[in-house]
Parts: structure tokens; sequence; C-alpha cells
């Protein structure tokens, strides 16, 4: 059965559930997961995990994100982007040193008010559901994380091309409408491409076309996701055992941190924390 990660560049139109629902048929896999949804309109890094690599996904969507998105000022719609109903329309006189200096302003740690156009629940109910029936309710402000905020180019006379490095559960069509309510003329976010999720960049990137050509030999292994974390090989099969029955490890020598566990044939065991000389799984990847 296949297991891996797949990092599809997702094409416009699609809903993250509907490619995992594509490659599903294509691979023959029922547990397909994605690792962070991109709205419909937005393009691009979509990591997606197969078989027992679905265990992975939360480490996904919890990671950073990377978007190049296209701000239109003096625009206001209803779902903070262009596939909405346009609310408001208002003249455009900030220059681009106006719009850099906005930007510097949502640097760090910022407070966001979801959409009501989004999956977030209030009361039970999902706020998307909400909105079609032309209700709107309050939402509590969010924290988030803006790392990066860089004006790249100006497209026109009031679109604006910019990059954003965040944490999970940022919303960049409200960051455009925030951006537009400060520079006093509104904004919608007009493009959206995703660079980088969890890691993975677009250089990584495949198409469904190419899946449907290449099946499961494009799928990456699991431990793929964990690079940045040091390796560590199990040195007795006395070892490899405690962890495959799920107890600690004893081992003065390991300093503090976390670890990639590989055991004696080199197969990926676990994500493992060793804290004090004792080794404990965050996560176990192999099999029963």
């Amino acid at each position: 059965m296949p297991n891996g990660i797949i990092i599809i560049d997702k094409p416009a139109g699609w809903t993250s559930m509907d490619v995992c629902a594509k490659l599903r048929g294509i691979l023959r896999e029922k547990r397909v997961g994605h690792g962070g949804t991109l709205d419909p309109m937005a393009t691009g890094v979509l990591p997606v995990f197969v078989g027992q690599a679905t265990r992975a996904v939360e480490f996904a969507e919890n990671s950073r994100k990377e978007y190049v998105a296209g701000l239109r000022l003096g625009q206001v719609t209803n779902t903070q982007d262009i596939t909405g109903e346009t609310l408001e329309t208002h003249p455009v006189t900030v220059t681009r040193a106006d719009v850099e200096a906005a930007l510097t302003r949502f640097l760090g740690d910022i407070q966001q008010i979801p959409p009501m156009y989004s999956a977030i629940k209030v009361g039970g109910q999902k706020l998307y559901d909400l909105a079609r029936k032309g209700r709107e309710v309050e939402r509590k402000p969010r924290p988030v994380t803006i790392y990066e905020l860089e004006l790249l180019e100006q497209e026109g006379e009031t679109d604006f091309l910019f990059r954003c490095v965040c944490s999970k559960g940022t919303y960049i069509r409200t960051l455009c409408h925030d951006i537009g309510q400060l520079l006093g003329c509104g904004g919608t976010l007009y493009r959206l491409r995703r660079t980088m999720a969890a890691g993975f960049t677009l250089d990584r990137a495949v198409s469904i076309e190419d899946v449907q050509e290449q099946g499961a030999s494009l799928l990456l292994p699991t431990d793929s996701l964990f690079a940045e974390y040091p390796v560590l090989l199990l040195s007795s099969a006395k070892k490899e055992k405690r962890v495959r029955c799920g107890n600690p490890i004893a081992d003065a020598s390991l300093s503090d941190g976390i670890y990639r566990v590989y055991g004696q044939s080199r197969d990926f065991l676990c994500l493992s924390r060793a804290e004090h000389g004792t080794l404990t799984s965050i996560k176990n990847f192999f099999g029963a």
C-alpha cells in the first residue's frame, strides 16, 4: 500500500478536499489527508499525506506557511477576496511607500478577526454556513504571527503583490482587508499562491496530471517532513524493541531535543523527544 507525502501544486478552482479525493482514486488508498487548507481560488503548495503518513498531518498543519498574495486597494467584499460580492469601493490615493509603511504595522504577533466566510465554528455552526444565510455573528480575535512581510511589486494603480511568512491560522484575505482598512480605502485579496508549507517549497510540487502519469513513485518518505531534526539510529535490537512496544529509552549521552529515530534496518520508527537522559516517543510511524 502506498505510504508517504506528495506535494501538490494545487490548481485554482479546486478545494483541498477535492485534491485528496482525486488522489484517493489515483493511488487507490483511502487514507489521504492534507496539511493545511487552501481556498479554491488559491494555488500552490499543498502537502498531501497518504497511508500511514497521515499520522503526520498534525505536524504539517501547525507549521509556518509562505504566500505570495495580491492586494487590491479600493475594494471591499463580503468574502475579503475577489470571489465575493463587492460591498464598497473607494478612490485610492496611497503610494507604494504608504503600502510599505502599512505592512510594517502587521509584523509580529497580531490579532485577527476571522472572516465570516470561513470554516471556523461559532455555537456549533460553521461561519460560512451562517454567512450564506445572510447572518453575521461576533467573532473573537485570534492571535497569529506574521514573521515576514515584504512588498514585492506594484502591478497597477491599485494592485500590490506581497510576500508573507506566517503562523498557522493566518487568513491572508483578512490581512488584505485589514491593510486596506488601515490605509483608509479598503482592500481585498485578488490572487494567492502558497510557496511554502511544512518546509516544502514549490520546487518539490507536482501537478495532479503528474500523479496520474507517475502514481506512487512521486511519494516522498514520511520522515522528509522532519528533516530539520537530527537522526538517531538505535544501537541495539533491544532498544528498537522497547521503542516498538512504546517504552522510553534511558540514554544519558543524548542531548535534550527532538530526534528522528530509526531502527536497525534504518527504517523510520518515530519522532521522539530526549529530556534529562530519557528518550520518549512523540509520534510513532511504524506499522503494526
